[in-house]
């Protein structure tokens, strides 16, 4: 994940301070030392880490901190709130025209993933704020962007623009725009041509592109794992075409995230979207606040409950609370559970949103197959329906049966089987506890 390396480095230095009743100058500066080399480490631009050191330092050496009665803490809050204000502060809304429709250009070099970014942008559009928009393939150079962009209009089930790569982009998007407006499209994703590097044909054309279409945002896609390269692209392409905001793409991979923490000093333009994978689905809205909590491993609970209510279906969630406190929990029940969490991504990264993940050994190692969980699946599908009900019948031949049915052994079986009966042992007390508290029971420890 991005800003790991980070991340640890910076847990590590603030851990250090945390719980001290006095904070020393000499202290502030030792954290400070630590703190640049994290941050150079992970390719933060150098300009941008001497403005952020010196911040953090001026504020931590203050009077809000020194006479406070929790110090340590007091800089943990110093530097949090630097590297919110560092990656834009707030987190920055995408713009809709006063007139429909609403027309974006996304621009950027190949190789950068623009025009899967065009179709993962679509599809939050349309699921996130009920909108309708129109994909445009206005990259006529690339033989498969057109293809692509078609493909990805498939799968989403939503109209791509096309003539084809006679005709010129400036008049593809001109018609393009005129068709959003007969088919009352609210939104126009023009997806342009990139190069592998910034050359002036590129640019004049983005700019008659931009003179006609008047777009009211103009979105760079760049590469998270490029490091510097990526704010050096951004820069660029802000001199010269005025971009409103930046999309990083990768952002899930093995990168050191210094794009992300340089990208808002240098160009003053907000990163508006993060790629966190490779599905359609895998577009999210950057919340400066949000990451620099999980860099500081303050876990992000706001996107964990976002995630939960895009995808878990309400009605079934209040249906399955219910059967854990009646004790009527099936193997049903419990594959109805596995499929709704796997709607919200990787359960590893679902785990290092929760507050004080950071601290729970070997987490950040963790790395949960997928595999397994369709391996859990395909043991409870193998099962008959008095099986899933009630497990209790399952003998030594039922066990390899289900093994036979599921590809799995019967060693997989059985512990499935017995983790299934430890959980509902486990709702069992919470249930009988609860019910306890409310009668007046008090619990040892309180």
């Amino acid at each position: 994940m991005a800003f790991e390396g980070l991340a640890d480095r910076l847990q590590n230095t603030i851990q250090k301070i945390r719980g001290k009743g006095k904070v020393s100058e000499s202290d502030v500066k030792e954290m400070m030392r630590e703190v640049r080399l994290a941050l150079l480490e992970a390719d933060v631009n150098f300009k941008v880490v001497k403005e952020f050191i010196k911040k953090v330092s001026e504020r931590a050496v203050g009077q809000e901190v020194m006479k406070s009665l929790t110090p340590g803490q007091q800089v943990i809050k110093v530097v949090k709130e630097e590297l919110t204000n560092l990656m834009g502060g707030e987190q920055s809304q995408i713009a809709v025209a006063k007139r429909p429709p609403t027309v974006i250009m996304m621009v950027g070099l190949q190789g950068a993933g623009k025009t899967t970014t065009t179709g993962k942008l679509a599809n939050l559009l349309r699921k996130k704020h009920n909108r309708n928009p129109l994909l445009v393939a206005a990259d006529i150079y690339r033989p498969a962007a057109i293809k692509q962009l078609e493909t990805l209009g498939k799968q989403l089930s939503m109209p791509v623009f096309s003539l084809g790569d006679q005709v010129s982009p400036v008049e593809i998007a001109r018609q393009a725009i005129e068709k959003a407006k007969e088919n009352h499209h609210d939104y126009v994703l023009i997806d342009t041509a990139g190069r592998l590097h910034i050359d002036g044909e590129l640019m004049n054309e983005l700019k008659e592109i931009k003179e006609l279409s008047n777009p009211e945002e103009i979105f760079l896609v760049v590469d998270a794992m490029t490091g510097q390269d990526a704010v050096n692209v951004a820069e660029s392409f802000n001199e010269q075409l005025g971009i409103t905001g930046v999309v990083l793409t990768k952002l899930d991979g093995d990168t050191r995230g210094g794009a992300a923490l340089s990208i808002r000093s240098v160009t003053g333009k907000p990163i508006k979207f993060v790629g966190m994978g490779e599905k359609l689905d895998a577009l999210e809205a950057f919340h400066p606040e949000r990451m620099a909590s999980r860099i500081l491993g303050m876990g992000d609970v706001l996107t964990l409950i976002e995630k939960a209510q895009a995808n878990v279906d309400e009605e079934k969630a209040r249906e399955l609370e219910q059967k854990m406190r009646t004790a009527s929990f099936t193997f049903d029940d419990f594959l109805e559970q596995l499929s709704q969490v796997r709607k919200m991504g990787p359960l590893d990264e679902l785990l290092k949103m929760m507050p004080g993940a950071n601290k729970i050994k070997g987490l950040n190692n963790l790395q949960i197959d997928d595999k397994q969980i369709s391996h859990v699946e395909a043991i409870i599908k193998s099962m008959t329906k008095a099986e899933k009900i009630n497990p209790e019948i399952i003998n030594s031949g039922r066990r390899k049966r289900i093994a036979k049915g599921s590809g799995r052994t019967v060693q997989e079986v059985n512990r499935l089987l017995k983790q299934f009966e430890e959980m509902k042992k486990m709702m069992k007390q919470m249930t009988s506890m609860t019910k306890g508290k409310k009668k007046g029971f008090k619990f040892p420890f309180m």
